[in-house]
């Protein structure tokens, strides 16, 4: 059963008090709770925060299933966005997230690695079309200007740094 950490909750408390409706808190309260949940939103976690809410759960479950930020299932450490729309899809996007995929270990899109590393999700456009092709890793900024060599490379680094190297 999922519950936030006593700072999750002061920080939920604390959105609840800086809008004028409980439900402009959601998407705040829904990135703590997928934060403070291993990277994805569930049953438990949509029930917990209706509760610490006070907001019924389908409110706050329409929020976590039409915004594509939170994960309905788990995902790695690193879940890597590839955008793939028409720029940077024109500039190899499609074809970088296929490499990087191969070089993590992923056999399927939005599948996680064996080692729990990555997960990866063609996104829809992220908005950087003059630095195709680019991707985002977890919420982190950008990452931006890729090539093959770039990418892959990004992913051996991303293992040796979770890896404690």
């Amino acid at each position: 059963m999922f519950k936030l950490s006593e700072e999750g909750l002061k920080y939920v408390k604390s959105e609840l008090t800086r809008y004028e409706t409980k439900q402009s808190a959601i998407i705040r309260s829904l990135y703590r709770a997928q934060d403070e949940n291993g990277g994805w939103v569930n049953h438990d976690v949509i029930s917990h925060l209706s509760e610490v809410m006070e907001i019924p759960a389908a409110q706050i479950e329409e929020v976590a299933t039409f915004y594509t930020m939170f994960n309905q299932k788990p995902v790695g450490k690193y879940h890597i966005q590839v955008c793939c729309t028409l720029t940077c899809g024109m500039m190899g996007g499609r074809e970088l997230c296929d490499a990087m995929m191969k070089e993590a270990g992923c056999k399927e899109m939005g599948d996680v690695s064996a080692d729990g590393m990555f997960t990866f999700s063609k996104v829809e456009c992220l908005g950087s079309c003059d630095t195709a092709p680019m991707l985002q890793i977890n919420r982190d900024p950008y990452t931006e200007n890729l090539n093959m060599e770039k990418g892959l490379q990004l992913v051996r680094d991303l293992r040796a740094r979770g890896k404690g190297h």
